[in-house]
């Protein structure tokens, strides 16, 4: 008998794993990675795609996936990650369907993956994609004082969600291929020119995008940034300098600098939290008229900060304010019906100009489509929960 029990006990555990539906005893990341393969059985088809793509979200997600291998040693996550590699990089390490010409500099973010994949598994088509997507770096268009514009076809504009999007991967390549002081400055004026056009003087935030040429619709016609702050947007932020600063060089002249920088960014959005412990979709309007809780932003907010304070970025006391986030994101925007885990309040996507306009107000920002499980906010979520060992 049991034997019989322990049997079934084996293929229920097998069975949860397949399904999302963890036991309850496991950790918050472990619960939410096994959801997210049980949704998304292989990872391209992340966010309803048809066909495989490599994009920004597919790197978030498998980010922390591969995080999660690292910390619990369970080789499905590493294997989730791996398939999803091998199914865009060719045997030349050619990436499928990447367009260079493009310069999106999202395009880079899902390339952190593949130094992990490498160290495991040391197949050359990584390291050849790697190279690639520094290429990319290296001819990139820029402002005048050499910023990295968020795209080709979004011309003179920094977005904040950039910073992330390109400034890890440029760091960890630095660092694995030793390319000298000039590359970290040059990741560090990123950052240092963001500060100077986009900050806010009276609150400290940091609004979603800039615009260099004061042409876009959307730019303030004195300082050309855009007219509020997104609370994800602020998120991607934060993640890009605890990341950055995971890479960068402890004797250079810039890593100062990036750790002064960060503490002033806690501080700032950390006198935004609510009560509840999560941020607001427009960070600094507070409840009514359409404004809510959303769930990437915090879960980011909550990452970066739990993280700098583990890795000694940041002092102490922000983690109080990271496990206050995190109680927030599970006592209010987890769902565990039928035993999976939901992530709620996630807002889809939300940019400046393009076409159908997106005009950075106010109500275009509380008026964008909101969906359950949104890579942007179970990557960071993971991610989250792996910093505060829940």
């Amino acid at each position: 008998m049991q034997q019989l029990l322990k049997a079934g006990a084996l293929v229920l555990a097998g069975w949860l794993a397949l399904t999302g539906a963890a036991s309850a005893k496991d950790s918050w990341a472990k619960r939410m990675a096994d959801a997210e393969m049980a949704r998304h059985p292989e990872a391209w088809t992340i966010e309803g795609y048809k066909k495989p793509k490599w994009n920004y979200t597919q790197g978030l997600v498998l980010t922390a996936m591969l995080r999660l291998y690292q910390e619990s040693g369970d080789v499905r996550y590493f294997d989730y990650a791996k398939a999803y590699a091998d199914t865009l990089i060719d045997e030349t390490g050619d990436i499928r369907g990447y367009q260079q010409s493009d310069f999106n500099i999202d395009m880079i973010n899902a390339g952190k993956i593949l130094f992990p994949l490498y160290e495991q598994s040391h197949d050359p088509r990584y390291i050849a994609a790697m190279h690639l997507l520094r290429k990319q770096l290296a001819g990139q268009p820029r402002t005048s004082e050499g910023g990295f514009w968020h795209k080709k076809r979004y011309p003179f504009q920094m977005w904040l969600d950039g910073l992330y999007m390109g400034a890890p991967f440029y760091a960890q390549y630095g660092q694995w291929f030793s390319e000298g002081s000039d590359s970290f400055s040059d990741i560090a004026q990123q950052f240092r020119l963001i500060e100077r056009h986009d900050k806010d003087p009276k609150t400290g935030l940091l609004y979603h995008g800039w615009d260099e040429s004061r042409q876009q619709r959307w730019a303030n016609p004195e300082t050309g940034t855009s007219p509020n702050f997104w609370s994800r947007a602020l998120g991607w932020y934060a993640m890009a300098l605890v990341d950055v600063l995971d890479h960068f060089p402890k004797g250079h002249k810039d890593r100062g600098f990036l750790i002064a920088t960060f503490n002033e960014l806690a501080k700032n959005v950390s006198a935004f939290q609510d009560s509840s412990g999560l941020w607001y979709q427009v960070t600094d309007k507070g409840a009514g008229n359409g404004n809510y809780l959303e769930a990437s932003g915090s879960a980011m907010l909550v990452y970066a900060l739990a993280r700098g304070v583990n890795q000694g970025y940041l002092p102490e006391k922000y983690l109080a304010v990271a496990q206050k986030g995190f109680k927030g994101l599970t006592d209010k925007l987890i769902n565990t019906d039928g035993g999976q885990v939901t992530i709620t309040q996630v807002c889809a996507v939300a940019g400046l100009g393009g076409e159908p306009y997106r005009s950075g107000s106010f109500e275009y920002y509380v008026g964008e489509q909101k969906r359950d499980n949104d890579p942007k906010a179970v990557g960071p979520f993971i991610l989250a929960a792996l910093e505060l060992k829940q």
